[in-house]
């Protein structure tokens, strides 16, 4: 009896491989960008709007409820959710390596400095962060640099460059016919930066939010509450910290191309993601670089609860699913 006992509560603590993670995280991912993306396509859209002109222009959209309401009447359930596809395509590349190699990258760090793999140390917390962050969107790059484009994209009220693709393929193959790798790594340094911003803080936050809420006894360990208010703090953290490359990240991706004299394709506004911050804040101000901040709100607080709060539901349901198989 007791070796039974022992049995089973070493197969109960068996942790997740860095592949189930990563797999698990994904799936979390895109159930949450399927709730989250009309939100992106708004602040896409009002990021791009009145871009590089003195009193940002005429404007097409006055808030992100005005976009919403123009795409719907304009393009449909269509428009509210272009760049859907390629977004659940990234979300597992990024999500997935940002939920699946935080913790061994935060444990062997921790290793390497000489402290307790199980202890939540701020600096290796964030590092960790971090650097799974700039794994995922180096992996997500081209995917993003497409969903940005088709979410930009309206045949009703355009805002930015335009660029038309019939399907996420027909964008990776016309860039690729047209501009070489080269076209679907641009503005890979400035997604590392973003990325790698937003990461750094999204799941530090959240795991010491939770952990201050079950060691001072406010909510038990698996409760839907600790999630969902350990996921709003840290949504709220990814926001302050990512406004700013996020902008830029948009523009830089949006922007048109322009061919040298001697062949090479280069962007047609920005050199680089400094020289995109630089060029915004001079023509219209350091707030153009919190344009759509609302819209990223209203995207980034809901997909982060539920990215991370259905990352633990489905963790917690995979790992007895997993027991379940064991004891039989």
């Amino acid at each position: 009896m007791t070796t039974n006992t022992s049995s089973h509560s070493h197969t109960t603590i068996r942790p997740l491989s860095t592949a189930e993670g990563f797999l698990l995280g994904g799936i979390a991912a895109c159930v949450a960008v399927t709730f989250s993306n009309p939100a992106e396509v708004a602040k896409t859209r009002l990021q791009l709007q009145g871009e590089l002109v003195k009193g940002g222009g005429e404007k097409v959209y006055r808030n992100v409820f005005d976009v919403f309401a123009k795409t719907w009447r304009n393009e449909g359930f269509r428009g509210v959710q272009r760049g859907l596809p390629p977004a659940y395509a990234y979300q597992i590349l990024l999500n997935g390596s940002r939920l699946g190699f935080y913790e061994p990258i935060r444990k062997a760090t921790n290793h390497f400095v000489g402290l307790n793999a199980k202890e939540q140390n701020p600096v290796t917390s964030v590092f960790a962060g971090a650097a799974s962050g700039a794994v995922g969107a180096i992996l997500g790059n081209p995917l993003f640099l497409i969903k940005a484009r088709m979410q930009a994209y309206s045949p009703a009220l355009p805002v930015g460059a335009q660029h038309h693709y019939r399907s996420s393929w027909d964008a990776l193959k016309t860039i690729y016919q047209r501009e070489r790798f080269r076209g679907l790594i641009r503005g890979v340094d400035a997604a590392i930066l973003r990325t790698s911003m937003g990461s750094s803080v999204q799941l530090p936050t959240y795991n010491w939010t939770k952990n201050q809420l079950v060691s001072r006894g406010i909510l038990p360990t698996d409760s839907i509450w600790t999630y969902l208010a350990s996921s709003s703090v840290s949504g709220v953290c990814v926001l302050v910290m990512m406004q700013p490359a996020d902008t830029t990240l948009t523009r830089v991706y949006n922007q048109p191309s322009i061919q040298l004299p001697n062949g090479r394709i280069v962007g047609a506004l920005y050199k680089n993601p400094i020289d995109c911050l630089w060029k915004t804040i001079k023509t219209e101000g350091p707030l153009a670089l919190y344009k759509g901040s609302t819209a990223h709100f209203l995207r980034i607080a809901p997909h982060t609860i539920i990215t991370l709060t259905a990352n633990d539901v489905i963790t917690g349901l995979y790992k007895r699913l997993r027991r379940g198989g064991q004891e039989t």
